[in-house]
């Protein structure tokens, strides 16, 4: 009796996490060496070995797949330290955030980004959802802790917080009249918490106790 072959065992296809998460890889990859304008469905798809409908099944434009691959790129090193200090956390994201933007090769690639944006609704609607947006939710939550400590005032609105400390930065990534630095991003926290304005004779240091 003749035995029959076994059949051969394909490949399988890969789990599509890792299918994605090799995509967001290669994106990050070319928008890092070359800008926005080269992460191309096509270009991707051949550096991360997947197809296009793949692609276009998971986002509806390259600049939606750019914006994504920007946040997975950065997410890890803009994580906000949570030491019940708010200035000394503040400031270490600060710094952080600056060091991103001036060291790694992502102040070209996000000015970029948000210059596409401005005429590309779906990578503006991506780079909101994935980036600006879990950056400032997750800013107003150090903030609303903080508050609960005592350590800001009841009346502040930590939403115009947010954009005095990281709109100032991202004003001299695109506007750069003036350096981005480390040094800035110290400035622009102590600037914030101490506040502006001049004490005047007999104005009291402190509000009185209840």
């Amino acid at each position: 009796m003749t035995s029959q072959p076994s059949p051969r065992r394909g490949r399988g296809r890969r789990p599509a996490a890792e299918v994605r998460e090799g995509v967001l890889r290669a994106a990050a990859g070319l928008l890092l060496a070359e800008g926005v304008k080269a992460v191309t469905f096509d270009r991707v798809a051949a550096a991360a070995g997947s197809s296009k409908v793949t692609l276009y099944k998971w986002w509806p434009s390259a600049g939606a797949l750019a914006a994504e691959a920007y946040f997975t790129h950065s997410e890890q090193r803009l994580e906000f330290p949570d030491t019940g200090d708010l200035r000394a956390d503040l400031t270490a994201q600060m710094r952080a955030f600056v060091r991103l933007l001036t060291e790694d090769r992502t102040g070209p690639v996000i000015a970029g980004l948000i210059g596409v944006a401005q005429t590309d609704p779906e990578l503006s609607a991506a780079f909101s959802r994935h980036y600006s947006g879990p950056r400032r939710a997750l800013a107003l939550a150090t903030f609303e802790k903080a508050r609960a400590r005592g350590e800001l005032r009841d009346d502040l609105d930590l939403r115009i917080l947010v954009d005095q400390l990281w709109g100032a930065c991202y004003h001299r990534l695109l506007i750069p009249d003036e350096p981005l630095t480390e040094e800035f991003a110290v400035a622009l926290v102590d600037n914030a918490l101490d506040g502006a304005l001049a004490r005047r004779p007999g104005d009291p240091d402190e509000a009185p106790a209840a």
